[in-house]
């Protein structure tokens, strides 16, 4: 365990001595460090339901059964101030490139830590300050998929503008983003042309003409097996089932998605959709509630019913979240450019991938050729 007293870290409170405990996340995986680790996700400045115990664990567990991932947590007087998931890499991107980088595999779609707000600053000071001293042969730490609009980013800034350390975004991008006082219809109305929505109405209707038209709407657990079996025979009857793609390809993400979805289920975190015609689902997604907004996680439709549009009637009746009371904001967590909800959703949410040095100067040194190698330029920091 690696000591560093909050106290001795520049803006940070101080109500006691907090160490950065890195190690094998399976020694974090008991009843009392779980509740430490919600106690952590219910106070941190800035949600990320993908590191919380409830889907990170279940992650690591179906993807990570040998312990290669290792969890940083900041701790102090037995509270829990910050966690992330790191792992030693020999390969960054197909080059073989050592680096320590944050873990997030292809199902989870953030990347930034859990931090309990007035810590921000502090966590990185030690995350950063570990991994100098832990760099092994790693040339830089790696920062995917990080958020920043929010005091976890800023603080990041912040640690590496105090101490000169470079760094520099290799990738960044914006994906869509509901944020919006307005009523789904309202909101409709602005984001869509007259025409598109006479065709989307056109559609209901020709597709209500087939059978037997339902939504079903759910944040409890009833019923949370049969949907998930559902949502899981869905997907693999289309595009990603063909490609191997889809999460019933694999049995370790497969479980992965079973679990989550009865844990999130379980905690009331968890917004079922589906469309249904005759009882059978056709489109389905489910969302991720989390603080003060929520995460639109994985959706599916039936590719026979593709000319009726069921993925796109389905994200009109999702604009409803919007409305829940202590739902501010809805992350698509979709890719950049995305050709269906980029056209839906107006708001943007900034995406980036930093690299970090870390070591000493020489390391720090061949560092900032290898990201001017990358990027055409010199680390220029992330602010």
């Amino acid at each position: 365990m690696n000591a560093l007293p909050v106290a001795q870290v520049s803006g940070s409170p101080s109500p006691g001595a907090a160490d950065l405990w890195v190690g094998d996340w399976r020694e974090r995986d008991n009843a009392a460090d779980i509740r430490a680790w919600d106690a952590l996700a219910a106070t941190s400045s800035e949600p990320n339901p993908f590191f919380e115990s409830w889907y990170l664990l279940p992650s690591l567990r179906a993807l990570d059964p040998a312990g290669s991932v290792r969890l940083a947590v900041l701790e102090a007087s037995g509270l829990w101030l910050g966690l992330i998931p790191l792992r030693w890499e020999s390969f960054y991107y197909g080059k073989p490139l050592p680096h320590w980088r944050i873990w997030c595999h292809e199902n989870s779609f953030l990347g930034q830590p859990l931090v309990v707000r007035g810590f921000e600053q502090a966590f990185w000071h030690a995350l950063l300050g570990w991994l100098d001293r832990h760099a092994l042969f790693a040339l830089f730490a790696h920062l995917p998929q990080v958020g920043t609009d929010g005091p976890v980013h800023t603080a990041l800034a912040a640690e590496l503008l105090d101490h000169s350390r470079p760094a520099g975004t290799v990738l960044e991008g914006e994906r869509a983003l509901l944020e919006t006082d307005l009523s789904p219809d309202a909101y409709l109305e602005a984001s869509l042309s007259t025409k598109k929505r006479k065709e989307l109405r056109r559609q209901h209707r020709r597709l209500a003409e087939v059978g037997t038209l339902s939504v079903d709407r759910h944040e409890d657990a009833e019923d949370i097996e049969r949907w998930t079996e559902e949502f899981l025979r869905l997907e693999a009857s289309g595009w990603k089932g063909r490609a191997a793609s889809a999460l019933a390809s694999a049995r370790p993400t497969a479980t992965l998605f079973r679990e989550a979805m009865a844990e999130a289920a379980a905690r009331g975190r968890l917004e079922r959709l589906a469309i249904r015609l005759d009882s059978q689902p056709i489109a389905m997604l489910a969302t991720f509630t989390a603080a003060s907004g929520a995460f639109s996680y994985k959706t599916a439709f039936a590719e026979d019913y593709a000319r009726f549009s069921p993925g796109v009637l389905l994200q009109r009746e999702a604009l409803a979240l919007a409305e829940r009371e202590g739902i501010d904001w809805i992350d698509s967590c979709a890719g950049a450019d995305h050709p269906m909800i980029d056209h839906f959703w107006r708001e943007r949410r900034r995406i980036a991938h930093h690299s970090i040095a870390i070591g000493g100067s020489a390391r720090r040194a061949l560092f900032a050729c290898l990201n001017r190698l990358e990027t055409g330029r010199a680390p220029q920091g992330i602010a």
